[in-house]
């Protein structure tokens, strides 16, 4: 019985699996389909001929490197910034004694909840009154540092224990100071 109930389970959520990957699936068999060959009725599971032509439009005349590319530049290098400050950021909150620190980090905690909506407008004319918009700089400084990461890195420096950091600084280690 158990036996059972484990195939129908399993049959059920391949079941579920095919269903939700054939969209997925079917896009793949047209984008090597002729032009209009998906639009006659019914419509073809497989291309009758395959072909690459959306494929080089897309890349040569679209220009769809460029763009991933971009893409992945812009996203390693924003999330090589957003290491380079959320990091020292989060273990000074975590693990430096300084006034105003808890209170400071109160604020910005409490800042996650405005949504991101509202500093849409004012980030985009600091941007523009920076001379920033249209450039990759303009789409770097928005994620240079965020609250959120700023609040992981702290949680978890605060599950350093304050004994390894203090035998670091005896075997001499520095903060940077």
């Amino acid at each position: 019985a158990r036996r059972v109930r484990s195939v129908c389970l399993n049959a059920a959520v391949a079941f579920i699996a095919l269903l939700v990957l054939f969209p997925l699936l079917w896009m793949l068999s047209v984008s090597f389909m002729a032009t209009g060959e998906a639009a006659s009725f019914p419509p073809p599971l497989l291309p009758s001929t395959w072909t690459l032509e959306h494929y080089r439009d897309l890349f040569v005349t679209q220009g769809m490197g460029r763009y991933l590319w971009n893409s992945f530049a812009l996203a390693t290098m924003a999330t090589g910034l957003a290491l380079l400050f959320t990091v020292p950021a989060g273990y000074a909150f975590a693990k430096l004694r300084f006034r105003g620190r808890e209170r400071t980090f109160q604020l910005l905690v409490a800042a996650l909840v405005v949504p991101a909506q509202i500093g849409t407008l004012p980030l985009f004319l600091m941007l523009k009154g920076m001379g920033l918009v249209n450039t990759y700089a303009g789409a770097l400084v928005p994620w240079l540092a965020s609250i959120f990461g700023l609040f992981l890195v702290r949680q978890y420096s605060l599950s350093i224990p304050d004994e390894m950091l203090e035998a670091a600084r005896i075997d001499g280690a520095s903060e940077g100071q």
